[in-house]
């Protein structure tokens, strides 16, 4: 019984690396489809749309899974951050569209994964999360790997 919940854990904890692979394919694609639908409209009228198609999906995705009811036992300080944090997707999402309708994705993009080198530069000194040094050498080959691409 003890392997099979340590098992259960196991493949709890590793569940997150398929969503994360995931999410990196659906980002893939969320900037290659936003390229070729940038093209002839403005970019914030283009970001308008893909922000109500992601807005309904997620909101069926809540329903589908009946979490609906969840949304009043929301603690107030949490619900600020969440909302901070979608005003820095929104702006975020306004400046990547322009970039992608006026740059080549494959510059735009690279670019835009900079926030990765942010992400884990702030949670060193927010969250104090350490970087092994198999991370730190990744993390530095990220930097120069996006520096080299845009020489």
């Amino acid at each position: 019984m003890i392997d099979k919940k340590e098992g259960e854990v196991k493949s709890e904890k590793s569940s997150w690396l398929i969503y994360a692979l995931l999410s990196a394919i659906f980002a893939s694609l969320t900037s290659l489809l936003g390229k070729v639908g940038m093209e002839n409209i403005d970019s914030n009228l283009g970001t308008a749309i893909r922000t109500a198609v992601v807005l309904v999906m997620a909101w069926v995705v809540v329903f589908a899974c009946h979490k609906q009811h969840t949304l009043k036992d929301l603690d107030k300080h949490e619900l600020l951050f969440i909302c901070l944090s979608g005003l820095a997707t929104g702006a975020s999402w306004l400046c990547y569209y322009k970039a992608l309708q006026m740059g080549p994705a494959s510059v735009v993009v690279p670019i835009d994964k900079l926030s990765l080198v942010v992400t884990v530069i702030f949670s060193y000194f927010v969250f104090h999360e350490k970087l092994n040094k198999k991370s730190l050498c990744g993390f530095i080959c990220l930097i120069a790997g996006t520096l080299l691409m845009l020489l």
